[in-house]
């Protein structure tokens, strides 16, 4: 008779996923930041891995880009 594994327990597999979403997340933050990606593009796309980011996350992903300046530029937009 085989050994059937038992699914990994439900905490295990959420920490997989958010390990997951948590290295999508860096990656795309770098592709930002080198100039890969635009954040109005990221923004339109909505790829699976930014449906958790804030606006403000992806912004200062941006090179120059810092808190006081995203704050100001949200506050412009009324966001």
């Amino acid at each position: 008779m085989e050994a059937v594994a038992a699914p990994a327990p439900q905490h295990m597999r959420a920490l997989e996923h958010a390990n997951k979403v948590r290295l999508a997340q860096a990656e795309l933050k770098r592709q930002i930041a080198d100039g890969r990606r635009e954040v109005a593009d990221v923004v339109l796309e909505c790829p699976w891995e930014a449906e958790s980011m804030t606006i403000a996350d992806l912004l200062m992903s941006q090179h120059r880009w810092g808190r006081t300046r995203c704050r100001r530029f949200l506050a412009s937009m009324q966001m």
